[in-house]
């Protein structure tokens, strides 16, 4: 039940990031004048609209998508730009499209083409600005509402034996009477962490870089167990650990001492939002630049034996089954299963953000761009006392948005076969 809860949270969650995306799109353009004759949610079938003054609003039944239909985003062909190929009557067919959306001549100034270069950056800007707006607040809700899961200064568990004398099983091993420093000392589950040598730590990482900096010797421990503090004669020793030292892994001998701590929710303060957005898009754009290689590698893993990456790219399904892991993983608080599925939908719409930002059409920044050099012409053109050289001629574009269109499509299949039969698992 729970893990149907958590699919229907996120399919709801991708639909309204879409519809905010769009919406992005449909109000800058109508404040700009813009004739809107469709607003949609979804592609193929129409599963539900109604007509709200001159625009169609609905949902389809493929929610992978949506698309707000501006009239007149092509302009007519400059004069002795025609031709006889297939690809020009491709575009003459297009822009004849574009042209029949102008049913009368009221409707003529409110195509978007004629939009001012700004104008025309502004609307299509919207969508992916509208999908960051969403992850942002989504992330603030997250870490600050929240928080995050971390080591706290509770202790979850005593560690038996030092490591070096521990069976597999963190036991001590046959014939070993060595326990830990922790478990000599008498520190218990559920203690809190208080100081160590005197120094007050504030969270795990600082108690753990004091008791690594403290290496090995005799020094005192203060917990609060029952609501008093306790001072706890302790014998640190000194083992062997890998540590990360100006971006290498080195190993070093370390004070140890065997607690482990139990994970806690820590609320985060709100500047450390943009921070975390920031990181977050970073690495998130990484994975966008390297998509070619990953989905090779999502080929490999389903038609081959190479595994498949954890984290690879994953299609709606797969993203839908992680979310229905998340509603039904077992002794989970409710509270951190609201945060991971608030998390992943705010990790998806900066997802979107970054991906229409890819300046191809026919995604949101290949019209960007085109807006972009249409500008810097006019100015030019203005600059050198030419005349206006009129709208760039997005139409001539049309076999490369057609090419990535079917990429899209190709890599949609691929990923949803990939996760429907060999689906990525949260644990």
């Amino acid at each position: 039940m729970l893990t149907a809860v958590g699919i229907v949270v996120f399919v709801v969650g991708i639909m309204l990031s879409i519809a905010l995306h769009e919406l992005g799109h449909l109000l800058p353009a109508k404040r700009f004048g813009v004739k809107i004759t469709q607003y949609m949610i979804g592609f193929g079938p129409t599963v539900w609209s109604r007509r709200k003054g001159e625009t169609e609003i609905g949902v389809k039944a493929i929610p992978l998508g949506g698309y707000v239909r501006m009239i007149g985003m092509y302009p007519p062909a400059a004069p002795g730009r025609g031709g006889s190929g297939r690809l020009s009557k491709l575009m003459a067919e297009a822009r004849a499209a574009s042209a029949a959306e102008v049913e009368t001549a009221e409707d003529e100034p409110r195509t978007f083409y004629r939009l001012s270069a700004p104008r025309k950056i502004v609307v299509m800007l919207g969508g992916p600005t509208t999908n960051l707006v969403v992850a942002f607040i989504l992330f603030a809700i997250v870490l600050v509402g929240f928080g995050i899961p971390q080591a706290s200064l509770k202790v979850d568990s005593i560690s038996k034996c030092v490591p070096s004398t521990a069976d597999a099983y963190g036991d001590c091993a046959s014939g070993n009477t060595t326990p830990s420093p922790a478990n000599a000392a008498g520190v218990k589950a559920g203690d809190l962490v208080v100081s160590l040598a005197g120094k007050h730590v504030s969270d795990w990482t600082s108690f753990s870089n004091a008791i690594h900096a403290q290496g090995a010797g005799e020094t005192t421990l203060v917990v609060t167990r029952g609501g008093s503090n306790i001072s706890l004669p302790i014998t640190l020793v000194a083992i062997p650990r890998q540590v990360v030292q100006g971006g290498h892994t080195v190993t070093r001998t370390v004070g140890f001492i065997g607690i482990s701590p139990a994970i806690a929710a820590t609320r985060q303060s709100i500047t450390t939002v943009p921070g975390y957005v920031w990181d977050l898009s970073v690495r998130s754009l990484k994975v966008v630049v390297s998509i070619p290689v990953r989905m090779v590698d999502v080929a490999k893993s389903v038609f081959g034996n190479a595994p498949r990456d954890p984290n690879g790219p994953i299609s709606i399904v797969g993203a839908g089954r992680i979310s229905g892991q998340i509603a039904g993983t077992q002794g989970m608080p409710t509270s951190w299963k609201i945060a991971d599925l608030l998390g992943l939908i705010a990790s998806l719409n900066l997802f979107l953000f970054l991906f229409n930002l890819i300046p191809l059409l026919p995604l949101d920044g290949g019209h960007v761009v085109g807006a972009a050099f249409e500008g810097v012409r006019r100015q030019f053109a203005r600059m050198r006392q030419r005349p206006d050289p009129g709208p760039v001629d997005v139409a001539r574009m049309l076999p490369v948005a057609y090419t990535v269109s079917i990429l899209l499509v190709s890599m949609s299949v691929l990923l949803i076969y990939a996760d429907l039969v060999k689906p990525i698992s949260i644990g």
